[in-house]
């Protein structure tokens, strides 16, 4: 049967303006795409970052590129040959994966021999501020399972400090975004965990990372940009001891299964991220969430009006979205 393919960019603006070491944004862009066939439509969401090299405009060219052979009928392990990582190939595989769902009449889970989705506790992000109205943030939330802190190079032992304070029962990540350098990480390493950090969220670029090997830390580290797809592991588990499985990194939920078993050969530990997006993104990654020891998928949160019918924060615990969303969960 033949398909057709649409895809277009859908922004969704923020509730507040969410910061980090390299700015702050203020609307969320992302690319959605659906595959038709016959009755049945699948849909993706990928949100393209400009710290790889991606903008809607490429995304939406690299799915221009590909529409023949997809309307054609191309699978997901297809489109790991024609496509590399990234944000265009995650919104595509994500559809796939939900067209294929609509079509067998069964959820991913069940095609996966899984049980139901089940809820998760999820980091609830403090954007970078100052000291102050960061702990009057994790004062709102403070009785959260985990908080994610973002922080930069700039006194963020003073910002975890006061989200700490404000907020003394959560377990923490702290994310300074490849903000530091290793005699900072070196400085503050001991604060950090004297403040009961219980992950330390790529602090140094991706390609001074090097530097993490043989370090002695008292906080465990975690890889973002440095951990983008299965090959990357083998180094990885010698700098780091936690990775964070992104599906706009991996190129959609097909190869971020795939990494997350190869993980656990290397015996490095697993994260769930998202970027600030909509359930759309989230459902895909809540598969994943199921085996991982960190989650980060609070993106729809960050939103002034999220899609009808996705998944639901309370209390920092993540709920799948309503029957029939994505994947005929």
């Amino acid at each position: 049967m033949l398909r057709q393919l649409s895809a277009r960019h859908v922004p969704f603006r923020l509730n507040r303006p969410f910061r980090i070491s390299r700015g702050v944004k203020t609307a969320a862009d992302t690319v959605q795409v659906e595959i038709a066939a016959g009755e049945h439509v699948g849909r993706g969401e990928s949100v393209p970052y400009a710290r790889y090299g991606e903008s809607i405009e490429s995304v939406l060219r690299q799915v221009e590129a590909v529409r023949d052979e997809i309307e054609r009928g191309a699978g997901r392990n297809r489109l790991v040959e024609i496509m590399p990582p990234g944000a265009a190939r995650n919104a595509l595989d994500c559809a796939l994966w939900d067209l294929e769902a609509r079509v067998a009449g069964r959820s991913i889970t069940e095609t996966l021999g899984w049980g139901p989705l089940k809820p998760v506790p999820t980091a609830m992000t403090i954007s970078l501020d100052t000291p102050a109205a960061m702990a009057r943030a994790a004062a709102a939330i403070s009785r959260v399972p985990l908080l994610k802190v973002k922080v930069d190079a700039e006194n963020p032992v003073d910002a975890v400090r006061a989200v700490r304070e404000a907020a003394p029962g959560p377990r923490m990540i702290v994310d300074p975004n490849e903000s530091w350098t290793i005699a900072q990480l070196a400085d503050w390493q001991d604060a950090l965990a004297e403040l009961r950090v219980d992950l330390l969220e790529q602090p140094l670029p991706a390609d001074s990372d090097e530097a993490l090997e043989g370090f002695a830390r008292r906080v465990p580290l975690a890889a973002d940009e440095s951990g983008h797809v299965t090959g990357d592991l083998a180094h990885l588990a010698r700098r780091y001891d936690v990775v964070n499985i992104k599906l706009d990194k991996t190129g959609g939920l097909t190869t971020a299964l795939a990494m997350m078993e190869a993980a656990r050969q290397v015996d490095i530990r697993l994260m769930i991220g998202c970027m600030v997006s909509s359930s759309l993104s989230i459902m895909p990654a809540m598969i994943v969430a199921q085996h991982c020891g960190f989650v980060d998928l609070d993106g729809p949160t960050w939103l002034a009006e999220d899609m009808p019918g996705g998944v639901s924060e309370t209390g920092g615990v993540m709920a799948p979205a309503e029957r029939g969303f994505w994947g005929e969960i």
